[in-house]
């Protein structure tokens, strides 16, 4: 069972300094129809004007992952971390028992480009953690790359949620097989380009929500790169 979420019909929240499209509810967008999907329950694709940002504000139990496509974000929070993301790095925070943190767009003449995730963990109550981290591009080339796991797998980033997360750059008409089993779900979402999910068309910023399925297949229309989920 394929379910597709197409970009326009996204949530949508402008609000001069913040351009973002939240996949599931998420502050002002309610869906009841989209609340989340298993375990992932933010995917909101975001462009911050330059020199504006969030304030600090709290998060607590929830696996937040950032992945800069454009721009840069610089991050600040209770940890002590401080941060500057570039395009095509991650940080990951577990939040655990809580922190606060701050993100901005430090450029004065360039929006940042990003996504930000979040995923419910396995177990409340964790000591918080922060990981930054970027993947080669001939990791990524054509192949699907291991990008976060449980275990930390493969050199990828730690989170306490049972899912894996992979990152793909792939050349047009190139063929990757998606990892997928009956009991499990994938959601695969195109962060640029065109690609044919088992017959379906997605372009940049669609996804789709897989169940039920014991094989797929994901083709480069174009240039293209996504972002899959392994879920429980």
């Amino acid at each position: 069972m394929i379910r597709l979420r197409k970009a326009n019909e996204r949530g949508h929240a402008e609000h001069g300094w913040l351009n973002s499209y939240p996949t599931f509810s998420f502050a002002g967008y309610r869906d009841p129809n989209h609340m989340g999907f298993q375990s992932l329950r933010v995917m909101n694709e975001d462009r911050v004007a330059p020199g504006q940002g969030f304030g600090t504000h709290a998060h607590d139990n929830m696996e937040i992952i950032s992945y800069v496509l454009d721009g840069a974000l610089e991050h600040k929070d209770s940890m002590g971390n401080g941060e500057v993301l570039g395009p095509g790095e991650f940080q990951c925070i577990s939040a655990g028992t809580g922190i606060e943190h701050s993100e901005f767009n430090p450029s004065s003449d360039r929006p940042v480009h990003f996504y930000q995730i979040w995923l419910i963990p396995n177990e409340r109550g964790l000591a918080p953690t922060y990981q930054q981290q970027r993947f080669p591009d001939d990791q990524l080339a054509d192949q699907l790359r291991l990008v976060a796991s449980p275990e930390g797998q493969d050199g990828s980033l730690v989170i306490h949620s049972d899912a894996r997360v992979y990152l793909s750059k792939l050349t047009k008409d190139v063929k990757v097989e998606i990892p997928t089993q009956a009991d499990r779900h994938v959601w695969l979402q195109v962060l640029h380009g065109s690609v044919d999910l088992a017959g379906h068309r997605l372009e940049t910023s669609d996804a789709a929500a897989v169940s039920e399925e014991t094989a797929l297949t994901c083709q480069a229309i174009t240039d293209a790169e996504i972002m899959v989920f392994d879920l429980a």
